[in-house]
Order: C-alpha cells, then sequence, then structure tokens
C-alpha cells in the first residue's frame, strides 16, 4: 500500500510557497507560472496558512477586491489540512474527500517536506489498481 512519501518520491518533493505579505497579483502570478493551484504560505519558516485559485475566484473575483492592492494574509485559509509521510494514499483521500481539499501538505516533524493533489492520489490508485488487474489477467491466463 503506497503512503504520501511514496507520491512524493515519484511525482518531486518541489514546495511553492509565497509568504503572507505579498500581493495576491503575485500569487496568483507565481501559481500560473509554476502551473499549480495552490501556494503554501510561509512566514519565518513556519506554515501559517495556504492560498489557492478558489481562494482568488471566491475571495477576489466575486468580491471585486484588487488584485494588486490586496495581500495574501486577506484571502488565505488558516486552517491547513496535513497529513504525515506515513499515512496511506487512501486515508489522504478519505481526508481530503472529507474535508473538500485539492491540496494536502506532507508534513514530518512540523517541517514540510512536499505537496500532494487530489491527481496524485487518483493517478496513484489508478497505477495500482491496473498494476494488481495486469497481475490477475496472467494468472487467470497461465
Amino acid at each position: 500500500m503506497q503512503t504520501a512519501v511514496d507520491i512524493l518520491r515519484v511525482k518531486g518533493d518541489e514546495v511553492w510557497s509565497i509568504s503572507s505579505d505579498h500581493t495576491i497579483l503575485e500569487a496568483i502570478q507565481l501559481m500560473a507560472d509554476k502551473e499549480v493551484g495552490a501556494l503554501l504560505v510561509i512566514d519565518n519558516d513556519k506554515l501559517t496558512g495556504i492560498v489557492t485559485e478558489r481562494d482568488y475566484a471566491r475571495k477576489v473575483a466575486l468580491e471585486g477586491r484588487s488584485s494588486k492592492d490586496s495581500r495574501v494574509a486577506d484571502i488565505m485559509s488558516h486552517k491547513v489540512l496535513c497529513a504525515r509521510p506515513e499515512q496511506t494514499v487512501e486515508e489522504c483521500m478519505a481526508l481530503m474527500s472529507d474535508k473538500r481539499a485539492r491540496h494536502l501538505p506532507i508534513v514530518d516533524h512540523k517541517k514540510v517536506i512536499g505537496v500532494v493533489s487530489i491527481g496524485d492520489l487518483v493517478k496513484s490508485i489508478i497505477t495500482e489498481q491496473q498494476f494488481e488487474i495486469d497481475q490477475l489477467q496472467y494468472y487467470i491466463t497461465h
């Protein structure tokens, strides 16, 4: 059974982050440049929140805020759902589904070691299921 850290080994452990005092425009530009849907908010080497495209859509675009004048702190989510490296893909998927989260920081001893997305988890599950199907087909035919 694969774990969160197994996924990070495959996808990489790069973490894209921004501080809460940056503008929302800077955050959206960084997301676009890195082709990600969320950034961790890290202040003084501490995870203090997460800002997502959904936050932008709901708290900037719909409320008429200025992306140039507003700060990440104004729209970020302060409660960040996290997982431990040893948690299974299934546990992570259940946690994310239950809390309706699309991005899950993986934290080891209070240090962020990577982020998995719901897409990463789905890909892992599909790969594992395909392997099992292949094994069963081989068993049946041989």
